[in-house]
């Protein structure tokens, strides 16, 4: 009786027989930028013999269920066939429908001519690649929401860090941390690239699009399976254990890109929107159960499951990543715009706290709006504008009605003490334990910076922040009594140059509140 593993490699075996297999594996394996997997290749070949994704399920996984098939195929195959058209000259119009891959194919010389048919030896998935295709599934990566870094400046020591806690130290679990636009991806491509020769697999997925873990780890596993049939358990977490087993006996670098898109806003940070709690359960696994593999993850805000677990001895880390140096910072400005002497260059990187994002918004700005002159936009004063006031927003709209107040209170005053007698004052209403949780939220989420006992905002943060309490005033005076803004007295303190001053207090010597009378003065989500 023939094994599983013959019986496996024995499906669809009759596509070899009229098509030109060879050529379309290595020409799949240009467009797609490395070699297909067996997998893809066993659906490719039951593609081309005229099956559906249901009946190629039926005859691979002997199930009926056609689903991880179709999805197989559609974040797949279809994209890869559809890039290979499209780099021979075809429409690139995207394909949606199995029933038109071997007409497609067949109309770019791939079949076999016809006294050829037949007579085709098929070649077993286990024989030697061809050379095009040889080191490029020597290790297999697949890189699936992935970005192309065609520039990358610094971050050397980063990197050299970085890698020492993968491949030296063996990090089971690591995030990258950061604001929006410092450079958290750019780094973690480079990161994975630097390190994948030490990994069998390379996975990289981004959770952009906030898919349930049910559905993630389905996909993951048709990643990871390759040919094998896999009968997943039904339930979420016998589908991490599986996941875990895997883990444990493969060496796999997993990399998880923009992890925030599950977290909750509108609450402290590092929680779980509904329905994706269980992503917190796979952190936990993957930091706390020994195996050979790393994930890496990066994030605007750090989840609460990896704050509990990690620390600086422990093989479960976060790396906080701050902006360039100011000669990578001019290096990234000097592409998008040349113009400008090297102090107003500098002025730039300062305004925007040296992060790549926001200096190449900028430079944009300058080249096209203001015909390169760099002078010109600085004396123009406005440094908070389109892409970068939206940058900011998506940020500063996740946060909860306490970290906003808060965020407020920094802003009118640039120093907020740690733990010093009184500083209820600062903002009335708020408790010590309220005030350390949201003060400890924000920092997860790299909008405030704690120096010695202190926290202080970005000027660029302190500049939008004011400007939406302006702002918030400005729809409010439109609607309420005038006389009600005079008294809390915040306009005047928006507009104090001198900023070692106290705080306008009340006669009880507080400031007074952002939120008095207990309404919500902060701008809507």
């Amino acid at each position: 009786m023939a094994s599983t593993d013959e019986q496996l490699e024995a499906n669809f075996t009759e596509a070899a027989n009229n098509w030109n297999l060879e050529k379309l594996y290595v020409d799949l394996a240009v467009a797609k930028g490395r070699g297909l997997t067996p997998v893809e290749k066993k659906f490719l070949r039951g593609l081309l013999c005229g099956y559906s994704p249901a009946e190629i399920a039926a005859q691979v996984y002997k199930s009926g269920s056609s689903s991880a098939v179709r999805v197989y195929l559609s974040n797949g195959l279809y994209k890869y066939i559809q890039d290979l058209l499209l780099q021979q000259g075809g429409s690139g119009m995207a394909i949606k429908n199995w029933s038109r891959i071997t007409n497609l194919l067949e109309k770019a010389g791939y079949k076999l001519p016809y006294g050829q048919q037949g007579v085709a030896d098929y070649q077993p998935e286990s024989s030697q690649p061809s050379t095009d295709v040889r080191q490029a599934i020597d290790k297999y990566q697949e890189w699936q929401g992935g970005i192309a870094v065609e520039v990358f400046y610094g971050r050397q020591k980063e990197l050299t860090q970085l890698n020492e806690w993968i491949v030296e130290e063996g990090c089971r679990l690591i995030a990258i941390l950061g604001m929006g636009g410092i450079g958290k991806t750019a780094l973690a491509t480079k990161l994975a690239e630097q390190a994948a020769p030490q990994f069998e697999s390379l996975i990289w997925r981004s959770l952009r699009s906030s898919p349930r873990l049910e559905d993630f780890l389905e996909d993951l596993v048709q990643s990871l399976g390759e040919q094998q049939p896999i009968s997943l358990p039904i339930t979420v977490g016998g589908k991490i254990s599986w996941l875990m087993a895997y883990l444990r006996s493969h060496r796999c670098l997993l990399v998880l890109d923009q992890v925030e898109a599950i977290l909750r806003p509108h609450e402290l940070a590092g929680g779980y929107r509904e329905g994706y709690e269980a992503y917190g359960h796979l952190f936990t696994r993957l930091g706390e159960e020994c195996h050979k593999s790393c994930c890496l993850v990066t994030s605007r805000e750090k989840p609460k499951d990896i704050a509990i677990l990690a620390g600086t001895k422990l093989p479960i880390r976060t790396f906080q990543l701050d902006g360039l140096n100011t000669e990578e910072c001019i290096k990234l400005f000097q592409i998008k715009c040349q113009s400008g002497l090297e102090p107003e260059q500098e002025s730039i990187v300062r305004l925007y706290a040296n992060n790549p994002l926001l200096i190449k918004i900028a430079a944009t700005t300058i080249q096209d709006i203001f015909d390169g002159d760099v002078t010109e936009f600085l004396t123009e004063g406005t440094i908070v504008f389109g892409d970068i006031r939206e940058l900011l927003d998506q940020q500063f709209n996740r946060l909860s009605p306490i970290e906003k107040q808060l965020m407020y209170g920094l802003a009118i005053e640039p120093r907020l003490e740690m733990l010093p007698v009184g500083s209820e004052a600062l903002v009335s209403g708020m408790s010590k334990w309220q005030r350390l949780e949201a003060l400890e939220s924000l920092q997860r989420r790299s909008l405030i910076e704690r120096k010695s006992t202190s926290f202080t905002q970005s000027p660029l943060l302190k500049v939008y922040v004011i400007q939406k309490l302006t702002d918030q005033m400005v729809q409010e005076m439109s609607a309420k009594d005038v006389a009600l803004l005079v008294g809390r007295t915040l306009t005047s303190l928006l507009f104090n140059d001198n900023q070692s001053k106290p705080a306008a207090t009340n006669q009880n010597g507080t400031l007074t509140s952002l939120a008095a009378t207990n309404e919500d003065v902060v701008p809507k989500s």
